[in-house]
């Protein structure tokens, strides 16, 4: 059984064959639609369904609560139709645009930037280079059929390398074979580029960038893509991690706000220790955001790290006036595959 899917505002459509999931039709057919993690785990693709029914059959919807979807709301990424279908969603245009590519690398550099965190330096083929936008991610693609996600910290402009920022998860196969086993020349494939979260570089407005973790590493892809770009607006970056050892690129993004004014930072601990003789912010990193930028009305917002801390975040934002079209946000997921 084949359905139509009518997306609004743009009435464009496609087809969607049975037990085929929404967004992989899309895709499928030149359509990019929001989408983070594909998983039904962090709810970036979640769009509003105007007519017709749709089905999950036993794939995950965790990021689904229970009054969005009686309001309407379905999981793009997971949702399956049983009828023709009307969604409003906002579709990503500069993304599609873009070729999705499955290509080998070769392992170029292991650089340990923490105690927890290796920065992968991957060489592509001397006859390819990959185009993304900057926030988007790659898939590492496994022997065994998995996949592995993790942001581009390089900025499109610097692609001879590409560079990852990985942490290492206990228990985590992939990371732990980064961090134990891997070696420089060795190869991979990879996927990519991956997500509609990325900067938007036709808004005016100032942007607030929030980081947890590795989160860090998409936010090195737009600054230093805006700062090429010789962008204008106002950034002020803010990255929460636990203790000042995990402030792995803090030189960094000191050296941002030393040679352009119109970026700021600002790190936040949320367990420093004691010998850390920490004098700046502490706690949870939004919370820090919002006692400097109490009104958000007129920001960009965007945020990349654990799923926690980006769904505290959302609420808070929203309380204060963040328009939703106005938040981009990237959750690193961690529960459908351990890293």
């Amino acid at each position: 059984m084949t359905y139509t899917v009518t997306l609004q505002p743009s009435h464009h459509t496609f087809n969607i064959e049975e037990n085929e999931k929404i967004l992989d039709a899309a895709l499928r057919q030149g359509y990019t639609l929001p989408y983070g993690c594909r998983n039904g785990a962090c709810g970036a693709c979640l769009g509003d369904l105007i007519e017709g029914q749709v089905h999950y059959g036993g794939n995950n919807r965790s990021a689904l609560g229970v009054d969005q979807e009686s309001s309407g709301k379905i999981l793009i990424c997971q949702a399956m139709a049983c009828s023709d279908l009307t969604l409003e969603v906002k579709e990503v245009v500069r993304a599609a645009e873009i070729e999705v590519k499955r290509l080998p690398v070769r392992v170029e550099a292991l650089n340990k930037l923490c105690h927890d965190v290796m920065e992968l330096k991957l060489k592509l083929p001397e006859t390819e280079r990959l185009q993304f936008l900057p926030g988007q991610y790659i898939d590492i693609l496994l022997k065994d059929g998995s996949a592995r996600a993790f942001s581009l910290a390089n900025p499109p402009h610097r692609d001879q390398y590409l560079e990852l920022h990985i942490r290492h998860v206990e228990g985590g196969s992939f990371t732990d074979y980064v961090f134990n086993e891997m070696k420089k020349k060795d190869l991979l494939r990879i996927e990519g580029p991956q997500g509609s979260f990325y900067l938007d570089d036709e808004s005016t407005r100032p942007v607030l960038m929030i980081a947890g973790g590795t989160g860090f590493a998409p936010m090195q892809s737009m600054l230093e893509h805006a700062i090429e770009d010789g962008d204008k607006r106002s950034f002020h970056l803010f990255w929460g991690v636990r203790g000042r050892r995990d402030l792995y690129s803090n030189k960094l993004a000191e050296q941002w706000t030393e040679e352009h004014e119109n970026i700021s930072y600002t790190p936040v601990l949320s367990e420093p220790a004691e010998d850390d003789a920490w004098t700046g912010e502490t706690g949870f990193v939004h919370e820090s955001a919002l006692r400097q930028h109490p009104e958000l009305s007129n920001y960009d917002v965007y945020m990349a790290g654990p799923p926690a801390m980006v769904e505290a975040a959302k609420k808070a934002f929203s309380e204060k006036g963040l328009p939703e079209d106005q938040l981009h946000f990237d959750s690193f997921e961690f529960s459908s595959a351990k890293k």
